[in-house]
């Protein structure tokens, strides 16, 4: 565990060791030559791709892509064009910077003196002079993230565009912008997606399913939630771009590009609508509110229509905001989206409604009009570059600004705390420790360990206990990891909650049962000469090295749950085959006895997807065939039979719904059809209570966490209590909620959370939460791998 093995006592004693940085020295001014201009011909993407970018009906590879940047950078020196590493599925992953060609002559400089006004502590004495220095010379670093969710296709066709125009043109603005700004351009996120959406766009083009989405997740495995993994670094993307970027460069503002649907806003800027996470310091919302609002009015006095701010989307998860806890501002913008590359045209009737807009009337956070028309690729890259560029402006404009902004983020958070305030948390020992340390410490939290026992108020704190302080660059972003939430119970006008736009809840400490304590200033202690060491008990996630194959369903409506099922059965080793519907409807796994899935098959897990797409998938004439009609009543035949054979059905969260209404099990879902009004969670951690005794809760603890989100609440038949068994339900008397937002918990009260139900010669398994949450929920590991014990 590489954390900073520092006695305890110095730690406490000292607020950390400051580093004395002459400035003056470090960054003595000189005459940097700039190298002489390249004299090749700038090319534009048409040149590289044989096409316009935003031409309809017009995709991109992933390598034509990276052609055209290769060919950018060896014609401008503007442009510095890398490889920071592999995709999941191997293909590179990469970045341009840009900027003026005295700039990217010094990128080593403009990185310190980012690093340095960061974290004030380094700059020793005198810390606001030499911050002032720091910032005489510095310039505001952007990063452009394009091509997250690989169905928008316009943001990575846009970073060519804009690439482009920051390379060719010799506007005044332009230069401006090169002189004070270092622009960092990552053409996708997901570069696996770019060639997943195009193969199937084009293998669609002209038919009558033209502009579908895939019939498979355009990541390999979490689809749309990649945008939903930014504190918990689970897959390779997230981990390059916070590893190689984010900690490199610690931008002051991050545009991230993404498209909304057809119907709504042309566009979308912030300010975001509340709730604002709270531990988003205050300058970060500032900056947005700022920033966005700006933009939009620029883009409106340019002619662009239908441009709304703060309606929408909220500023609540750290899961899609990483800058904001480190010091930049996150503009989302939000295109309006057509059938992928192909046109629409859409009737100002047609137009709906979200949180806080209707795109069919004009308000003050919604002009002018957008009256209808023809809309494609052509409009939303257009939209999208004129944003990217007018915030590369502002950020040019206003450099001293944000500068000085980022260097307030950094000194409020490294000021020693005052008596009665969070002066940090304490992480106990535990067999999860390690892995939260690990997340801590990639998001930049220092953390240090006691190198002896200690007392804390008079109570003796094992040995292995860590220490995250909150005078530190990044503590506020520990602490959001670390702390349960309060969402706010925001209502409309008519009592209805209002949705936030993800989940209410990320409370890491909890969904991996980690243990931690926060400490008030001032922190006193005293060593404990009573040594303790806490082993903790027995690693409960380690799944036995010996289980069969399962089989991992996977619906041709593709499912996030069952690619983050796929990725956490994989990571801990543990052997699985995909069965598709019709593998499952023609049980084309055969032996001497005939057609069986329990020749092949002990366990089938069917992720978490509503009851209705699991029987039906997409409708006929709404995809190739071949891909329409979901389990269906073969399919339903089939896994019964596979059930009476002695095979075990484990089934997830929404799924459990569809097992209950298809195989006539003797439960029922409590909450099904209960208005938000009185019932409702979204996405949020609570308490269960467990009978270890049977096998499915071997070596859990008594009382445990669910992540519940879209979930059924189970009630048993008492007449068929024979053959079903309660093995985790809502303790009775305490509040479930442990993180998050509930209403109408009274519903949930010693109702039953997980099943298994005797069926045959077999069991299914009824899970009524998502044990395995986006690879987060580690503390409910333990139940999904024993239920493929058999």
């Amino acid at each position: 565990m590489p954390i900073n093995k520092k006695p305890l006592g110095f730690a406490l004693l000292l607020v950390f060791f400051f580093l004395y940085v002459d400035t003056s020295v470090v960054f003595a001014q000189r005459r940097v030559v700039p190298p002489p201009a390249r004299t090749a011909k700038v090319p534009a993407p048409e040149d590289v791709l044989g096409f316009k970018p935003g031409a309809d009906r017009k995709l991109a590879s992933w390598n034509q892509v990276l052609n055209y940047f290769e060919k950018l950078s060896a014609a401008s020196d503007r442009v510095k064009f890398e490889a920071l590493g592999k995709s999941t599925m191997d293909l590179p992953f990469v970045m341009a910077t840009i900027s003026a060609p005295e700039n990217l002559a010094r990128l080593g400089e403009y990185k310190e003196i980012q690093g340095l006004l960061a974290d004030p502590r380094k700059l020793g004495r005198n810390p606001d002079a030499k911050a002032r220095q720091l910032i005489s010379r510095g310039k505001s670093v952007v990063l452009i993230t394009c091509g997250i969710h690989s169905t928008e296709v316009g943001s990575y066709l846009s970073s060519m565009l804009i690439a482009h125009r920051l390379a060719s043109s010799n506007e005044a603005e332009i230069l401006n912008i090169l002189r004070n700004t270092i622009v960092l351009l990552v053409p996708s996120l997901n570069p696996d997606g770019v060639d997943i959406v195009r193969n199937w766009y084009d293998k669609t083009l002209g038919t009558p399913y033209e502009g579908t989405s895939p019939p498979e997740l355009y990541h390999k495995y979490v689809g749309h939630d990649n945008n939903r993994d930014w504190y918990a670094f689970t897959q390779v993307e997230t981990q390059i771009t916070v590893s190689k970027i984010h900690n490199v460069w610690r931008p002051q503002i991050v545009h991230d590009i993404h498209q909304q649907s057809a119907y709504g806003a042309r566009l979308f800027l912030p300010p975001y609508m509340p709730p604002v996470e709270p531990n988003v310091p205050k300058q970060i919302v500032e900056g947005y509110t700022e920033l966005g609002n700006w933009v939009a009015d620029q883009m409106r006095a340019k002619g662009f229509k239908g441009v709304t701010t703060g309606t929408t989307y909220d500023a609540w998860t750290p899961a899609r905001a990483y800058s904001h806890y480190h010091g930049g501002v996150r503009i989302l913008s939000e295109t309006a989206s057509a059938r992928i590359a192909s046109p629409i045209t859409l009737k100002l009737e047609e137009l709906t409604s979200r949180e806080g807009v209707d795109a069919k009337k004009e308000s003050p956070n919604f002009r002018p009009l957008w009256e209808g028309g023809e809309w494609g690729l052509r409009e939303i890259t257009n939209y999208m570059t004129t944003a990217a560029l007018l915030l590369s402006r502002h950020a040019a404009e206003n450099r001293v600004k944000w500068l000085e902004r980022f260097y307030e983020i950094g000194k409020e958070a490294v000021r020693p705390r005052k008596d009665g305030e969070l002066f940090g948390f304490m992480i106990k020992p535990s067999p999860r420790q390690p892995e939260l340390i690990k997340i801590l410490e990639t998001g930049g939290v220092e953390v240090v360990e006691a190198a002896d026992a200690f007392k804390l108020g008079g109570r003796s704190q094992p040995l292995g206990t860590v220490l995250v302080r909150m005078d530190q660059p990044y503590g506020n972003f520990g602490k959001a990891l670390l702390e349960t939430q309060q969402y706010p119970n925001l209502r409309d006008s008519e009592g209805q909650p209002i949705a936030p736009y993800d989940v209410t809840a990320h409370s890491l400490s909890l969904l991996m049962a980690v243990e931690v304590t926060p400490v008030i200033a001032p922190f006193s202690y005293e060593p404990d000469r009573n040594t303790t060491k806490v082993v903790g008990a027995a690693n409960c996630c380690a799944p036995a090295p010996d289980l069969p194959t399962s089989g991992v369903y996977q619906s041709h409506v593709p499912s996030m749950d069952e690619g983050w099922t796929r990725w956490i059965l994989g990571s801990h080793s543990l052997p699985f085959k995909q069965l598709n519907d019709e593998q499952i409807r023609k049980r084309d796994f055969t032996d001497r006895s005939g057609p069986s899935l329990r020749t092949r098959y002990n366990t089938i897990i069917i992720p978490d997807q509503p009851p209705r797409t699991l029987l039906n998938g997409h409708r006929p004439g709404t995809m190739p065939p071949e891909y329409t009609g979901g389990l269906g009543e073969e399919g339903v035949k089939a896994l019964r039979e596979f059930v009476e054979e002695g095979g075990t059905l484990v089934f997830l969260n929404r799924a459990s719904e569809f097992a209950i209404e298809q195989f006539k099990l003797p439960v029922r879902n409590v909450v099904a059809g209960v208005s938000r009004k009185e019932f409702y969670v979204p996405g949020s951690i609570l308490r269960i209570e467990l009978d270890t005794s049977r096998p499915v809760a071997k070596g859990m603890p008594k009382e445990s966490i669910a992540w519940f989100e879209n979930s059924p609440v189970f009630e048993i038949d008492q007449a068929q209590v024979d053959s079903t068994r309660v093995i985790a339900w809502y303790p009775k008397e305490n509040d479930p909620l442990l993180s998050g937002w509930l209403l109408g918990g009274e519903r949930l009260k010693g109702k039953a959370a997980l099943v298994e139900v005797t069926m045959g010669k077999g069991r299914v398994i009824l899970f009524g939460f998502r044990p395995q949450y986006r690879a987060q929920s580690h503390a409910t590991y333990p139940l999904l791998f024993n239920a493929l014990r058999r």
